[in-house]
């Protein structure tokens, strides 16, 4: 695990929730914090470049401005993971993509323009790769906030 600093845990702490809707939202997130806006969007940006954060950005209830979202997976041979890794992720569709030990070792979320692109892009997978893909789609929706606190 990478080492933080005081003001990267507090950085980190501050950007879960909360974040202001306002003409200039880092200046306002980095007065809260003592420093300057050039500095949290540094650190901010060293933070994804160490993997320390894997994403920043809003979450969208994409079903609300007619999009989809769809959780799907696949069986891939061992030997073609990789080919079949770069054939997936080459669609813009794709949001995630994590490999799992089990039957069903690639598992990666679509995500469409419309409720149509689901199987549109779910087709497009099955003929570029030539396997099988099981759509997994929401059956539910649950709101989980989960804050993490930076470990000191």
């Amino acid at each position: 695990m990478p080492e933080l600093d005081a003001v990267d845990r507090r950085l980190i702490d501050e950007l879960q929730g909360e974040f202001p809707l306002c003409a200039e939202p880092y200046a306002e997130v980095a007065g809260r914090l003592g420093l300057g806006e050039e500095e949290l969007l540094q650190r901010l940006g060293q933070l994804l470049s160490r993997n320390v954060l894997t994403r920043f950005g809003p979450m969208y209830q994409i079903e609300r401005i007619g999009g989809a979202f769809t959780l799907a997976a696949l069986a891939v041979p061992e030997g073609r993971y990789e080919e079949v890794a770069a054939q997936v992720n080459a669609l813009p569709q794709v949001a995630h993509n994590y490999r799992r030990e089990h039957t069903l070792n690639m598992w990666f979320v679509l995500a469409t323009e419309t409720p149509d692109g689901i199987g549109e892009a779910i087709a497009r997978i099955e003929r570029t790769t030539g396997l099988p893909v099981h759509n997994f789609p929401k059956e539910r929706e649950y709101f989980v906030e989960m804050k993490l606190a930076a470990r000191k």
